[in-house]
């Protein structure tokens, strides 16, 4: 027969272990002293498709796609950094002379399935889909912490299109953002009609005033009121000034580059007036046809894509630099998996979350050009793995934010990241 109370016993051992070792991530966190930056802002940028990391930003020897059988390797040659050592593509020369204010995040990964859908949410909330919890982005969290630096703007802006990937989640409508996808007509509906004067929309909201009121503090109707408070506070001559990019020279202008180079330059503009967190999506004119999803013959011309973001990323750096904001902006250059060194039958690259690159500029960090290693074909991290809660812990802490925190969803304590450390040695 059976010693219930040695089952006992050994069910208590067991299960004191597995807490432990469960328990690791955050133990060592709290053991160490977390470190804390001085950003006040942060531009991220996204890069939605997947850019190829070995063609990009983690370079190695050159493949060939068109060899029978195709050799896996990058698909361009690679060129010499600011920062001895540090290689990237030949197509990122202009970002290659300011990486010493640049550290490319190598061995960032996940296993979540190379699912675009699954994998954008991953990156942007740091957790995976849940049936019963929508969990914050990480622009929502920034937001609910820092709140905006000016409250003639919002704290949180998207300029691209929305998606629950991107919102507040539990937070609520409060610390959701403010969209636009048209860099000189600026959000709509923030400019009033030519036919209703001030004193007529005055008017208007005491007509609903009291109808609102009837809403219990903390209810969902209650938080749509506070947000819309915001935006009508938010409406009129002094935000929508910062959409008026021809105020900007035609030179800084032209040294963006195109319609995504303006979606940056209006973002640093947005962070001058105090916005908090801008997110800007590198969505528009697939000028491969496909856009960072590189499939077939999407590789073929990948390299447009590549320029664009050399001309528009380098020229950001440098102007908030020109404007002495580089050390109180974090750049974040994100996408939400890598693709593999193979090619497939078409010539292009399939999806690869094993291994990928992000990438930090600014902020104050104390950049190294690159951080971690991956092995000679970009599968798998061999020097210092980051995974998303890190990499979101990394930006939290840049800005100031402890990434042990705790949010509430109702009553129900959330941290602000699922167990991430931030990477101790890009803080001084």
């Amino acid at each position: 027969m059976t010693d219930p109370q040695l089952n006992r016993r050994d069910f208590l051992t067991l299960t004191a272990a597995t807490a432990a070792a469960s328990a690791v991530p955050w133990a060592h966190a709290d053991s160490a002293h977390v470190p804390l930056g001085k950003a006040e802002h942060c531009i991220f940028v996204w890069l939605g498709g997947g850019m190829a990391q070995i063609d990009t930003f983690d370079p190695k020897p050159l493949g060939d796609a068109t060899s029978k059988p195709s050799r896996p390797g990058s698909y361009y040659k690679s060129i010499e950094t600011a920062v001895p050592g540090v290689r990237v593509t030949e197509h990122l020369a202009r970002t290659a002379r300011v990486m010493d204010r640049v550290t490319a995040v190598r061995t960032v990964n996940h296993r979540v399935i190379d699912e675009h859908a699954f994998a954008t949410n991953l990156v942007h909330t740091g957790r995976m889909i849940s049936g019963n919890v929508v969990y914050p982005s990480i622009g929502s969290i920034i937001a609910h912490q820092r709140g905006a630096a000016n409250p003639s703007v919002p704290a949180y802006m998207l300029i691209g299109y929305p998606n629950v990937s991107r919102g507040p989640g539990f937070l609520g409508a409060k610390s959701g953002f403010v969209y636009l996808t048209d860099t000189t007509s600026g959000p709509a509906g923030f400019t009033r009609p030519e036919d209703v004067p001030p004193d007529r929309a005055a008017a208007r909201s005491r007509l609903l005033e009291p109808l609102q009121n009837r809403f219990p503090e903390g209810s969902s109707p209650a938080d749509y009121r506070a947000a819309q408070a915001d935006a009508l506070r938010l409406a009129g001559p002094e935000f929508m000034r910062n959409f008026r990019l021809e105020e900007e020279s035609s030179t800084l202008r032209q040294r963006y580059g195109g319609e995504f180079g303006q979606r940056c330059l209006l973002a640093r503009r947005l962070v001058q007036s105090g916005a908090r967190f801008i997110e800007v999506s590198h969505n528009l004119n697939f000028i491969n046809g496909t856009g960072w999803d590189s499939h077939n013959t999407g590789q073929l011309h990948l390299h447009g894509l590549i320029q664009e973001l050399d001309t528009a990323l380098s020229a950001l750096i440098e102007d908030l630099e020109h404007q002495r904001m580089l050390d109180k902006t974090l750049i974040v250059v994100a996408t939400e998996f890598g693709r593999p060194a193979a090619f497939d039958s078409g010539g292009g690259r399939g999806h690869q979350g094993t291994s990928f690159s992000l990438v930090l500029a600014g902020g104050g960090l104390k950049h190294q050009g690159a951080y971690g290693a991956t092995d000679d074909n970009c599968k798998l991290p061999v020097e210092n793995p980051v995974s998303i809660p890190d990499f979101h812990a990394t930006i939290h802490a840049a800005l100031g934010i402890n990434p042990r925190m705790e949010l509430l969803d109702g009553s129900r304590p959330v941290p602000i990241t699922d167990g991430g450390v931030p990477i101790t040695k890009l803080f001084g």
